[in-house]
């Protein structure tokens, strides 16, 4: 279901206090200017039972940045999705850039990873995207379309329906540059085209990804196919995150 979305991914951000204060914040900024945008935050896994039982009085969920794709079992230093949805958490970030890049995961095994939060009633929000040098040789549709597929192929078509996708153009993601409204939408708009195609429905929510700030989400969630925004450095100032969650 389509729907108006607007997460932060705090990464490898944040101590005890220093979460615990800009969750704060974030409370007191959504009392003095509510939002009727769904609202999350991503924090470190080490912070996400602090933001939780801190959403119970302010209008945001919670999710996680990753999940084992395994089952509960011999994995030291995994996260189940079973474990974060005790935890009462609701999204999970899957496919990051980052993770592709730095950690190596597959298209197996971000299908695993999606198919594990469905099994935990998790959202995952599949995160798709192209490095510079692909938009730069035009082939960037292609690449991200095959990002997709590589995924779809593993999935059943009520699962890709229960999924939320993040185009994030890595050439935009913490270099201060952004895709242009006309990029991202056209972007968007392929994807829903191929999402409609492989299950005979539109009806996904579609999120930018890439330097999206309150000086220019307004004209980036204007965009007919563009949902709402994974945003990332301004997810940690609670003024700006509330900002661009109010940019509808």
């Amino acid at each position: 279901m389509r729907r108006s979305l607007v997460l932060g991914n705090w990464k490898q951000n944040t101590t005890k206090s220093t979460a615990l204060e800009l969750l704060t914040d974030l409370s007191k900024e959504l009392n003095d200017n509510p939002t009727k945008t769904e609202l999350g935050v991503i924090p470190p896994a080490l912070v996400v039972q602090m933001a939780v039982e801190q959403c119970q009085n302010s209008a945001f969920e919670v999710g996680v940045q990753n999940v084992s794709s395994t089952n509960a079992g011999a994995f030291t230093g995994e996260v189940g999705a079973d474990m974060v949805a005790s935890m009462g958490a609701k999204y999970a970030l899957v496919g990051h850039s980052e993770r592709r890049e730095y950690f190596k995961e597959s298209a197996d095994d971000l299908a695993n990873k999606i198919v594990r939060c469905l099994e935990h009633d998790l959202l995952p929000v599949y995160c798709i995207g192209e490095q510079l040098e692909v938009r730069q040789s035009g082939d960037y549709l292609a690449f991200i379309k095959n990002q997709l597929e590589e995924v779809f192929s593993q999935l059943q078509p009520e699962q890709i329906t229960n999924l939320v996708i993040a185009y994030e153009p890595v050439w935009a993601i913490g270099t201060g540059e952004t895709a242009s409204a006309e990029q991202a939408q056209e972007v968007h708009a392929m994807i829903r085209q191929l999402v409609h195609a492989k299950i005979g429905t539109d009806n996904i929510t579609i999120l930018y990804g890439g330097s999206c700030k309150p000086s220019n989400a307004k004209e980036l969630f204007s965009q007919p196919d563009i949902d709402g925004g994974l945003i990332g450095g301004a997810s940690l100032n609670a003024k700006d995150f509330v900002a661009i969650a109010n940019s509808f």
